[in-house]
């Protein structure tokens, strides 16, 4: 083990010597002097920056001072911030459409149907608030209230009792008169069950 180690480290040893004698020569070929190498490599450099302008010197920003009152520091960089003529960036998009909210909230699903293609399928009326699932022609189920958007012509879930769900409707005639109406909605009875 020991004759490997010794043979190793007379590798590195003569290695180190040989990279040495070598980097010697090497410099006697050039024929150049520190000096003499400073000043070619100073020339070059001078070539190669020759019509670039120097970049422009970074603007240091203002020292911050400690506000007295909050303990937090402050830097005045000479700008505020003017909001005229800009959207807050808080407000919702929906609140900045003046023509959508004159239309009022979109129409709900039963708002789209007749109410004689709607079905009153079950009522739960003995409790403190009575409510009614309604079955659109697709069969999907929804729960009214009282005061719930039902059927096409502005109607509105007027009372709710053991069978019936009645829903006041405005419709406008042709001279342009607005006539309301209550329409009653039965719950259908089973055959047979």
């Amino acid at each position: 083990m020991r004759t490997g180690r010794r043979s190793i480290l007379w590798a590195l040893a003569a290695t180190a010597t040989l990279g040495t004698a070598l980097g010697c020569s090497e410099q006697e070929q050039t024929g150049m002097t520190a000096d003499e190498f400073a000043q070619a490599r100073e020339a070059s450099k001078n070539r190669a920056t020759r019509g670039v302008k120097p970049a422009p010197k970074p603007v240091l920003a203002p020292e911050p001072t400690i506000d007295p009152v909050s303990g937090v520091a402050q830097v005045d960089t000479g700008y505020s911030y003017d909001p005229t003529g800009k959207r807050d960036p808080f407000r919702s998009f929906v609140w900045d459409r003046p023509d959508r909210l004159a239309q009022g909230a979109e129409a709900g699903p039963l708002e789209q149907f007749d109410l004689s293609q709607l079905e009153v399928v079950a009522v739960v009326w003995r409790t403190g608030n009575a409510r009614a699932l309604v079955q659109d022609p697709s069969g999907e189920s929804y729960i009214v209230a009282e005061g719930a958007a039902i059927g096409k012509n502005q109607g509105h879930v007027v009372t709710i009792d053991d069978n019936t769900v009645v829903v006041k409707e405005t419709y406008v005639d042709y001279l342009g008169q607005e006539t309301t109406k209550d329409i009653e909605m039965r719950m259908r009875r089973n055959e047979g069950g």
